[in-house]
């Protein structure tokens, strides 16, 4: 099965990572994998051993071009376009679906737009052979709002790479709290810092990531024993050096920091985002979006009881060798793709 990937994205993200960890392991899943990018994220796939075609960012365009001819060159016979949002990489769809049967990877819920709009976008998605989300919210809402057989909506919920040397807590003398991921209002590291003022205990906190609120944040964690360090290049070697991992998003699906996370045996904080509570169960402590108090009060907690943060950690570890590995996560979106081809 011969299966090209689209990344039509303006920045390096979650998304990108959930492409990079199926080209690996294509091969083991019986398919060949080819890649088209944009530009922006170019750089990112170029260490892939795969046919990879360069093309211009066509995220908020009408026609992508260059994209259905790099795909067409690539004969595939499925093809996978990452979509950022419901109502975002149109071109990009439209150029897939005029080579190869294709199906749609909706990373986040968002906006389907109404009237005309919502009905044009209504019709690609309809076109499109399967949609694949993280989250069982994000199946409901292309079923309830785009008119998706449910059929052809599926739920594959996100992995990550599992180490077999899962780095644990840090053992700082003053516990670190630790975050990370684009310095955008999505993530709700404004909560966090509120939640950080509220806190009574001794404590320091990195926060890393880029973005275009990246200067606002700063100036909001004056006095703070927080530190934004900037983009983080290897999440391992960022995790390796805090003892509690916070997720504070208003909107994702099943975000693989969190994941990440887990699978280094941190004890993690999480809001109630998408499939958070589902896939994490009692293994990490959840708190409800945009509620500063409950989540300063889940890191007291954690913060003045280190025997609860290594359980927690030892609990998070055990359901990411489970639960929430890549490999399973590649062999379900790869079997829903040759259900595609062979359909």
């Amino acid at each position: 099965m011969r299966v090209s990937f689209v990344s039509d994205s303006d920045a390096w993200g979650g998304a990108e990572v959930w492409l990079s960890h199926h080209l690996r392991r294509a091969a083991g899943c019986g398919a060949t994998a080819s890649l088209v990018c944009a530009e922006p994220v170019a750089d990112g796939f170029a260490r892939f051993d795969v046919d990879r075609a360069v093309v211009p960012l066509t995220r908020h365009t009408a026609a992508a071009p260059a994209t259905r001819e790099a795909l067409a060159a690539q004969r595939p016979d499925v093809v996978v376009v990452n979509l950022v949002d419901p109502a975002s990489n149109g071109a990009a769809v439209d150029a897939a679906l005029q080579v190869a049967p294709t199906a749609g990877v909706l990373h986040l819920v968002g906006d389907t737009r109404t009237g005309e709009e919502r009905a044009a976008l209504a019709a690609r998605y309809r076109r499109m052979a399967a949609v694949i989300s993280p989250s069982e919210e994000g199946r409901a809402q292309v079923v309830a709002d785009l008119g998706v057989d449910p059929a052809r909506a599926h739920v594959v919920p996100n992995g990550v790479d599992v180490p077999p040397d899962p780095a644990g807590p840090a053992g700082n003398a003053v516990p670190r709290i630790g975050a990370f991921g684009r310095l955008t209002a999505q993530k709700g590291f404004d909560v966090l810092l509120e939640a950080l003022r509220r806190l009574d205990l001794p404590f320091d906190a990195v926060i890393g990531g880029a973005g275009r609120d990246g200067e606002r944040l700063r100036a909001d964690a004056a006095g703070l024993p927080v530190t934004l360090p900037g983009w983080v290049a290897d999440a391992r070697a960022f995790l390796a050096g805090v003892d509690l991992f916070v997720l504070s998003s208003r909107v994702e699906a099943l975000p693989l920091t969190l994941l990440e996370a887990m699978a280094e045996g941190l004890p993690c904080v999480a809001t109630d985002v998408g499939d958070v509570r589902r896939a994490v169960g009692e293994d990490a402590v959840v708190v409800p979006i945009e509620d500063a108090g409950a989540l300063a009060g889940a890191l007291r907690d954690l913060l003045a009881d280190p025997a609860a943060r290594a359980d927690l950690g030892r609990r998070a570890r055990a359901r990411a060798e489970r639960d929430l590995g890549a490999d399973l996560m590649a062999r379900r979106t790869f079997a829903v793709l040759a259900g595609v081809a062979a359909a």
